[in-house]
């Protein structure tokens, strides 16, 4: 795995790479003029993850660039800055090593410093160990936090020491209105915030009008779709797996206002089976699957994108919207899902500037279906 160089001057170069390989990829099909939306060429990432290198008496954030032809080779890079990530995880990279460096009981086999950061200022970091660790270490990280103006939670084997929380609040402005989100450490997070803006606008837009029918979303995460789309809908129903992500979807529910959405933990196999019947049981009642109309489907899928199954299931719905974090996964799923609908919007969102992953939005509608 390469580490991105990150050229500003060059981005505009890179989102045309991007969007000619994206053409190629989905040519097979009927589109309409690919939507580009692109990121701020650096400083896009709200958190990272670095190993933390020792030598001799220093210290050092490290990368590991693998080597494509023999995957065994492997060069740790030296990172003192890191123009992917936030401004805000750049500003505490040199304080923090500062700080290690001086602290025999911060430092000593620190394996791992991982970040997580927010457009709204607050700053989470997680200092992993392989070493307990005991009340030395909390009254140094504890002095820490305050003079970095951050939170800090330390992690070794069979050990988690959260100081102040274990979460960040993020406030993205969608169309006009500030959303809220709980985002939990180590929990999946869209990554660049600036895009996840851009996405859930294009997806309000996509589903605008549907106000007297229900949406359903599957992978929905931490409601990130889920808020931003609720008012769109006279009813939602998200169904995500993890624990950690339904009960924060949950808070941002509250968090947000949003009243009439309901976050059910049970996979998207799970819910194709209660969907047919053929699943019972008391999460299957308390979701009331026979009290909605659903129009309208979302899905935000793993990179292995969706088995066949899962796309027959979805192509049951008017409307679909398709968010993919791989163009490959998304062309093999596309060519079940146009057999049944009408790709009417397609968009890149450059999640990753600089790296060859591509994030796309697809908007499809049933043939013949009027609408």
């Amino acid at each position: 795995m390469a580490i991105p160089t990150v050229e500003p001057e060059r981005y505009a170069e890179q989102l045309a790479e991007k969007q000619a390989y994206v053409e190629k990829t989905f040519a097979a099909f009927t589109t309409p003029t690919l939507e580009v939306y692109p990121s701020p060429p650096s400083y896009y990432r709200q958190r990272c993850e670095f190993r933390i290198w020792h030598e001799d008496d220093d210290l050092f954030y490290a990368m590991f660039e693998v080597d494509s032809d023999n995957p065994k080779n492997k060069r740790i890079v030296r990172l003192d800055q890191f123009p992917v990530a936030s401004e805000h995880i750049n500003a505490l990279m040199p304080r923090l090593r500062e700080a290690f460096l001086a602290s025999d009981e911060l430092r000593r086999r620190l394996f791992q410093v991982e970040f997580l950061t927010t457009l709204s200022g607050e700053a989470l970091v997680t200092l992993i160990y392989h070493r307990p660790l005991g009340e030395a270490w909390e009254a140094e990280a504890r002095a820490l936090e305050e003079t970095l103006g951050i939170m800090i939670i330390g992690r070794s084997r069979k050990q988690r020491l959260v100081l102040t929380r274990d979460h960040v609040w993020e406030r993205l402005t969608v169309d006009g209105r500030e959303l809220v989100y709980q985002q939990v450490e180590n929990s999946f997070t869209q990554p660049n915030a600036h895009i996840c803006q851009t996405m859930l606008s294009w997806a309000r837009e996509a589903t605008a009008d549907h106000q007297h029918e229900d949406l359903v979303e599957l992978y929905c995460g931490n409601g990130n779709f889920t808020i931003a789309l609720a008012d769109n809908f006279r009813r939602v129903l998200a169904t995500e797996i993890s624990r950690t992500s339904v009960a924060s979807a949950n808070v941002n529910l509250d968090a947000n206002g949003v009243t009439n959405a309901q976050v059910a933990r049970m996979s998207a196999e799970e819910f194709a089976l209660a969907l047919k019947g053929e699943k019972t049981g008391r999460r299957v009642t308390e979701m009331g699957l026979d009290t909605y109309e659903f129009s309208t489907v979302l899905v935000d899928p793993p990179r292995s994108g969706l088995d066949v199954q899962s796309c027959h299931q979805i192509s049951e719905y008017a409307q679909i919207v398709y968010i993919s974090c791989n163009p490959a996964t998304l062309a093999e799923n596309l060519t079940i899902l146009t057999q049944t609908h009408h790709i009417e919007r397609f968009a890149l969102f450059d999640q990753f500037p600089f790296t060859k992953h591509c994030e796309c939005g697809v908007l499809l509608t049933r043939k013949n279906s009027g609408l």
